[in-house]
């Protein structure tokens, strides 16, 4: 398998996210999403710069589904990486896709100064914070 079509063993060149958009963009044709046809892609940066992939996986029983950002979370988790600093989430719509709360919380409790970089098929990226998507979290701590 070539370094492109694995981009969880790049790493993120650029601080402006456009990196981790095209690590993003890269991953979107992998996502399973049959029965909705929504298709989510997103990519995981970690504090030595190493980008790992997420993307939706439908299943027919659709509360079993998970979303490209909790597998992204949770890969990186199993592969020992921790220290999430960005996380770029792409989805063929037209306006950026927000995490659905199940993902809000989780990635507010793995990464809370996490910064999401979101694009639609507008092009216009925009850059959120996870406090500021989930404002007054449940948390141990």
């Amino acid at each position: 398998m070539s370094e492109k079509s694995r981009p969880y063993e790049t790493t993120a060149r650029s601080d402006d996210g456009r990196a981790l958009l095209d690590a993003a963009r890269a991953l979107l044709a992998l996502a399973h999403a049959p029965h909705s046809k929504f298709r989510v892609a997103a990519a995981l940066e970690d504090e030595a710069g190493v980008i790992h992939p997420g993307v939706n996986v439908e299943s027919a029983s659709l509360g079993l589904t998970i979303c490209a950002e909790r597998n992204a979370v949770f890969g990186a988790i199993a592969r020992g990486a921790r220290g999430f600093r960005r996380l770029a989430i792409v989805a063929e719509t037209c306006r950026p896709c927000v995490p659905c709360g199940a993902c809000r919380q989780i990635l507010i409790e793995h990464a809370p100064d996490l910064t999401l970089i979101l694009e639609g098929q507008d092009g216009a990226p925009e850059a959120v914070s996870i406090r500021a998507l989930l404002p007054r979290p449940f948390t141990a701590y």
